[in-house]
């Protein structure tokens, strides 16, 4: 008995029991609670089957998806001061950044890349709202005069994803002089003559939404994306007053002029290259290439007569 108790039974359960799933492969809908396959979501840009709610996305997967065959270089971006303040509060603000960038895998909050769209060449810039909240901090700044400069010298337009909680707070005073360093990039693209495209995700707010991002010669926005400067309870108490349903959502913006379109996530590549195209002055992009034609054949040499 101490044979079948001790190894037989032991071993016949190790072989029926439930393996262990790993947590990850499921993504819950915050706006409907639905269930998600991880590859299921990615293949939909994480976008919600079942309610379409626009979920974040990372700079890298959403490059992936707009360039074309998802390649694109990478543009260099100055260097910032680390921790210019010491600042401190629950805990280093040193030991947060090395937090957001094990858990993101980027140096901050925004990547800058160039590559063609449907053949159209470009330079974009993305935030990524999984680092310390999207918050524009000196290295944004620095990212994003650094992708104006690129654009100029190219003679690209600019296309900007921004996702941002606002100003970042362990930079104090040094993080809101980013709103001017941003504003005169912006005024220099446009000297240059050179379009800049936003494009407003969820959510932008702060001092995000008060420079750079409310700077665009065409504002889109990401369906149902939050967008505005102080939050939505705030303002009811300034003003004590109730807000209209859907305050500071894309659709209410788009109804009262302060966006140009809402556009589909899955829909976006087709609606800036179509843009793009158009304010730059260059013919429609091509939807598919036609085969080369097929050499003619060399006609055979007669047979001989018999």
């Amino acid at each position: 008995m101490n044979w079948i108790t001790n190894y037989v039974r032991p071993k016949i359960n190790s072989l029926f029991s439930r393996r262990e799933v790993p947590e990850n492969l499921w993504t819950k809908c915050p706006e409907c609670g639905t269930m998600l396959f991880h590859r299921e979501l990615a293949a939909n840009l994480n976008v919600c089957g079942t309610c379409d709610h626009h979920m974040t996305i990372s700079p890298r997967e959403r490059f992936d998806a707009l360039f074309d065959g998802g390649i694109y270089t990478e543009v260099k971006v100055p260097e910032a001061l680390v921790d210019p303040l010491n600042f401190r509060d629950q805990k280093k603000y040193t030991d947060r950044l090395k937090a957001a960038q094990k858990a993101s895998g980027q140096k901050d909050a925004m990547l800058v890349a160039e590559g063609e769209i449907n053949r159209t060449p470009i330079v974009a810039a993305a935030q990524d709202f999984s680092f310390m909240a999207g918050s524009m901090g000196m290295y944004v700044g620095n990212a994003i005069i650094a992708a104006a400069e690129r654009a100029v010298k190219l003679k690209r337009p600019l296309v900007l994803f921004s996702a941002s909680g606002g100003a970042r707070m362990q930079e104090g005073m040094l993080s809101l002089m980013q709103m001017p360093r941003t504003t005169v990039a912006v005024q220099m693209l446009k000297e240059a003559g050179q379009p800049y495209i936003v494009v407003l995700t969820h959510p932008t707010t702060g001092g995000v939404t008060a420079s750079y991002a409310m700077l665009g010669d065409i504002q889109i926005a990401e369906p149902n994306a939050q967008i505005g400067f102080a939050g939505a309870r705030v303002i009811e108490q300034t003003i004590r007053e109730k807000l209209p349903e859907g305050f500071q959502r894309a659709e209410y913006l788009l109804d009262h002029g302060m966006l140009d379109r809402v556009v589909h996530r899955k829909a976006m590549k087709e609606e800036l290259v179509t843009l793009i195209r158009m304010l730059t002055g260059q013919p429609p992009a091509i939807k598919g290439d036609l085969p080369s034609p097929a050499e003619p054949k060399a006609p055979r040499p007669a047979e001989p007569k018999a």
